[in-house]
């Protein structure tokens, strides 16, 4: 698991030649009906699965855990981890070493941020609904992107509930064949936080190693 995958915290059909226009404006309406929605409230929590699938590797890792997200802020709680950030300082306390890692927080076009995958992934990127069994058995819609230009990520499929306007899942298939997939499965919005909720005091962990690589 890349650590800009683990920041994240922070947040989610094989397109038929003879799908018209129509269809595909369709696509676009529905996720910025998701993104507007979704940027209307003042912070949210998500509780997630975490998978992380490689079959050419052997590699198929699970893991749960806790998203909250404000802006461009986020806390990601994991198993034996917690990625902190207030927009522009990001914090990765490692629990078994005792250790915090402090970095810059990403920005430009091709920053990957639980905010940027939450609210901004039609920027660049070709929308179109596609078949996928699983998300219609549920009754989702599964909107396919695919980068109009160069990005890290091959595509990255959407699994919507429609009636609700809310992202259910999302799978991101990178260039290496690595298959990132984030289950929502539960959403809670409009909570009372701390001010210093999306920050990291290390005066809180006595005995912690601090490596700062700003």
């Amino acid at each position: 698991m890349t650590s800009k995958i683990k920041r994240l915290l922070t947040v989610m059909f094989v397109l038929m030649i003879s799908v018209t226009a129509s269809a595909q404006n369709s696509a676009d309406d529905l996720l910025r009906k998701v993104i507007d929605k979704t940027r209307s409230y003042e912070n949210i929590r998500f509780d997630f699965t975490y998978k992380m699938l490689n079959e050419k590797a052997g590699i198929n890792e699970t893991q749960s855990g806790i998203l909250h997200l404000n802006g461009e802020s986020y806390k990601i709680t994991m198993q034996g981890q917690i990625v902190v950030s207030d927009g522009k300082t990001v914090w990765t306390f490692i629990e078994d070493s005792n250790e915090v890692m402090i970095s810059t927080a990403e920005d430009g076009e091709d920053a990957m941020t639980p905010s940027s995958l939450l609210t901004s992934y039609y920027k660049d990127y070709k929308a179109s609904f596609v078949a996928e069994k699983q998300n219609a058995a549920k009754g989702l819609k599964t909107i396919e992107l695919k980068p109009s230009t160069g990005k890290k990520f091959s595509r990255i499929q959407l699994g919507i509930d429609e009636n609700k306007q809310q992202l259910i899942n999302l799978s991101i298939f990178d260039n290496s064949g690595n298959i990132f997939v984030y289950d929502l499965s539960k959403m809670t919005n409009n909570l009372v936080l701390a001010k210093d909720f999306f920050s990291f005091n290390v005066k809180n962990y006595p005995g912690i190693e601090v490596v700062d690589m700003r």
